[in-house]
């Protein structure tokens, strides 16, 4: 018979053992900036995440001093602009917010040029040095550059689609806010379904498949899609040349991550809409496409059809898809010609 001191011997050893398989580093690449501090500050207080590595091209150091006084476990380190490497050393989840912010009359793809340049080159660092880490893309155009990332890890034949998502959650979060307001239900309760892309028609928010949703009809529709589609613009006017939208923005990267992370430990069930390669709408050129993915272990298990729309959303889907397919191709041919 186990002696008590022997069983709790036991017990330790499968505690250490249980909580020891899970060590995830996740990396911030751009978290000196106005998405990537408040990210991080919220990916500390994840219980996922047992190491945080900050990168940029100034101020991580700083950002992660700052940061790693929070009175979570996990452990987090900052890297300088010549450090890229030692902070994707390990990574198994990396959250690129890094490039430049959306100023007053600009569009994402005013932001192109400069940002296309930025995810490029952090896209060939990772396929050099973590070509097997889960890839969070939120710096914008989102459209472009998934495919500027896909296309740089092609070239070095190390993409793997499963692991490579577009960050769309921001637009599923307003477009729960939004509806809840005017239904005066709790957002918790008021999910909503957001297909296309990221950026003004190419955001389709499919209200009929909501119970509060499909009651919005008319001219509150119209509004409520218009809102949802250019809520970033709401912000940027509000900050009046300070910024973009970057709190609800880090709010979204980090609870998409959260659910990455969730399915990557093991839990079923994990769905939430994400730009990722998809077969939806390949025959007709567009081959990322955001819809209701179930993610796992592998990162993305199952890309869920868009399922039942209205009239209404039929035509926003046509609206989307040209737009769509002319982003997409900017940022392959942006790979291919640089």
């Amino acid at each position: 018979m186990l002696s008590r001191q022997t069983l709790r011997s036991v017990s330790a050893a499968r505690h250490f053992s249980s909580s020891a398989s899970r060590q995830t580093k996740v990396a911030v690449l751009g978290a000196g900036g106005g998405i990537g501090q408040p990210t991080s500050l919220l990916l500390k207080q994840n219980k996922l995440v047992t190491s945080l590595s900050l990168y940029d091209i100034r101020g991580a150091p700083g950002v992660a001093a700052d940061v790693s006084h929070v009175d979570t476990a996990s452990e987090v380190k900052g890297y300088a602009a010549d450090q890229l490497d030692q902070a994707l050393d390990g990574a198994e989840v990396i959250v690129i917010p890094a490039g430049v912010p959306r100023k007053p009359g600009m569009t994402r793809d005013d932001l192109f040029n400069t940002n296309a340049s930025i995810v490029r080159d952090l896209a060939t660092a990772i396929g050099r040095v973590a070509p097997k880490a889960h890839i969070l893309v939120i710096s914008n155009p989102v459209n472009s550059t998934v495919p500027i990332v896909a296309s740089v890890l092609e070239n070095l034949k190390v993409f793997d689609p499963r692991r490579l998502f577009g960050v769309t959650t921001l637009d599923v979060v307003r477009a729960s806010r939004f509806l809840a307001g005017i239904a005066g239900t709790d957002p918790a309760d008021t999910p909503v379904t957001v297909v296309g892309g990221h950026s003004g028609v190419t955001i389709v928010p499919l209200l009929s498949q909501s119970a509060v949703g499909k009651a919005v009809n008319g001219e509150a529709w119209e509004k409520l899609v218009y809102r949802i589609q250019y809520g970033g613009d709401e912000v940027v006017k509000a900050k009046d040349g300070a910024g973009s939208a970057t709190l609800s923005m880090a709010y979204a990267a980090a609870k998409f991550t959260n659910q990455l992370l969730r399915a990557l430990g093991g839990e079923k069930g994990v769905v939430a809409p994400t730009f990722v390669k998809s077969p939806l709408f390949e025959t007709q050129g567009v081959d990322f496409f955001s819809t209701n993915v179930e993610l796992g272990v592998n990162g993305v298990e199952k890309i869920h059809p868009v399922g039942p729309l209205s009239a209404e959303e039929e035509k926003l889907i046509e609206a989307c898809l040209p737009e769509l397919k002319k982003n997409i191709a900017k940022g392959q041919s942006f790979v291919s010609s640089s």
